[in-house]
């Protein structure tokens, strides 16, 4: 039995504030002497950068799209400690999800790893009505421990004593605190979420504003308490599978204003495979770093479009790393780059030119949710039938997620596609992953998971493609 104190942020209703609220929460807390291990209910990229850099550990997607019960509660026991508070911030709302039944819900992954929630409420425009609110989502799955709430966008501070009153006397449920309606609180938005924390000057800044405020805000020693209630878990964690390898594959990752969409454990699992990471950005590093294989992830290429158009040198460097066959897997915002052009509005750059079509962004999301693929046989690294997901009993679908406003046109008709897309939209709707030689690129987001060994598989074939390429 493993203690792991901890504590579930949700709220009723996405844009409750539950997001800025948990950056000040693991800060104030990190900045008191507490260990914080961040998690997120995922798919998610943009929240996870932002908890990291609030509480000074990396942050894990928990997700049962992509990952059993059994593999999720795994992870969790495996990142976080007894001696520390670990800290889940959900998506959406409590009892929000695909299922009709909540399988897929923060409820379901609250239940799942005992985890006692403490509930994010907007309360702008009501008093009274918070009390039937609250005693409804109590109400609503009695598995549930409600152990808190806090009051986010209060008005006024006799707003507040009303709010507590109210609750005071129509539930039993403890106020943590009460945030002020404060609009210089909120880190701003843009069509995928959050916008990235790479992309702001004055990051620490804002992290600060945000703590001080829970600091002044929220009762910090009685958040502690209800951590500290949480039942002990039955896990053992186990520990990450470590390939051994002979000669480790140098892989170059993109990261930088541009790119920045990689789960923590993905990373991790490339290493564990016999991978030595070599980070570079696209944006203003000229050269290509000395590499066997590249990895470059989503983002926002659109944003940086101008400057990755300017750096000619990197691009003229990838182009020919991927005409001599060493291998490239790109997602979604590398895809975009991979591609001859980014058009948003009315300009538009020349990317890389390897894959031959073009991008062009959209006011409405072109792709977003959960997909299922099917690999096909021109997968460059073909998966083996006992390491893909099975969402359904012997299925080979693939589980992953996409979340793009781009799309792509004037497609070349002689590309070849590594998936079939039974669920989502892909490249268009049929396919996705395009393949070029050895480059794989697609909308699709996979993870790293018992059920999906992409990054062993990838590593495996790079190693594989090495003595081929020769890059000057």
């Amino acid at each position: 039995m493993i203690k792991r104190p901890r504590i579930y942020i949700s709220a009723a209703h996405k844009s409750s504030g539950k997001t800025t609220l948990s950056i000040g929460l693991m800060a104030a807390l990190n900045g008191a002497g507490h260990k914080v291990y961040p998690f997120k209910k995922g798919p998610d990229y943009i929240d996870p950068m932002w908890l990291a850099r609030a509480s000074e550990r990396p942050c894990y997607n928990l997700d049962f799209n992509t990952q059993g019960g059994s593999e999720i509660e795994q992870l969790f026991a495996r990142c976080s400690t007894d001696d520390g508070i670990s800290i889940i911030e959900g998506n959406k709302g409590l009892y929000d999800g695909v299922d009709l039944y909540g399988s897929d819900s923060n409820a379901a992954l609250a239940k799942l790893v005992e985890t006692p929630v403490i509930l994010v409420l907007d309360v702008s425009g009501i008093t009274r009505g918070a009390a039937p609110l609250v005693l409804g989502y109590q109400a609503f799955d009695k598995d549930i421990n409600i152990a808190g709430v806090i009051l986010n966008k209060v008005g006024s501070s006799r707003v507040e004593d009303k709010l507590r009153s109210v609750l005071e006397a129509y539930t039993d449920v403890q106020v943590l605190g009460a945030v002020g309606r404060d609009e210089t609180l909120a880190v701003r938005e843009r069509h995928l979420g959050l916008t990235p924390p790479g992309e702001f000057g004055e990051l620490d800044a804002i992290i600060g504003k945000l703590r001080n405020s829970v600091e002044a805000s929220v009762d910090l020693g009685a958040v502690l308490a209800v951590a500290s209630g949480a039942p002990p878990l039955d896990i053992a964690p186990l520990a990450p599978e470590i390939v051994s390898r002979k000669e480790r594959v140098h892989i170059g990752v993109a990261r930088d204003a541009a790119f920045g969409f990689y789960y923590q454990d993905d990373l991790q699992a490339l290493e564990q495979a016999g991978a030595d990471l070599v980070f570079f950005n696209a944006v203003e590093d000229e050269c290509l770093p000395a590499v066997d294989g590249l990895f470059i992830g989503g983002g926002f290429p659109e944003t940086q479009m101008a400057a990755l158009s300017a750096n000619k040198t990197l691009m003229a460097d990838i182009a020919k790393a991927a005409t001599q066959g060493m291998p490239i897997y790109a997602e979604c915002g590398g895809l975009m780059y991979l591609t001859r052009s980014i058009s948003w509005g009315e300009a538009r750059f020349d990317m890389v030119g390897v894959i031959e079509a073009d991008t062009v962004m959209h006011s409405k999301p072109q792709g977003r949710g959960l997909v299922i693929l099917e690999a096909t046989e021109n997968h460059p690294w073909l998966l083996s039938e006992d390491e893909v997901a099975e969402p359904e009993p012997g299925s080979d679908r693939l589980a992953a997620h996409e979340f793009h406003y781009a799309g792509l046109e004037n497609i070349s008709s002689g590309l070849s596609y590594a998936y079939r897309v039974l669920r989502g939209s892909g490249i268009d709707g049929a396919y996705d992953g395009i393949v070029v030689n050895n480059v794989l690129a697609n909308f699709a987001h996979l993870r790293e998971t018992s059920r999906l060994k992409w990054a062993s598989e990838y590593v495996a074939f790079v190693g594989a493609k090495r003595k081929d390429i020769s890059v000057d």
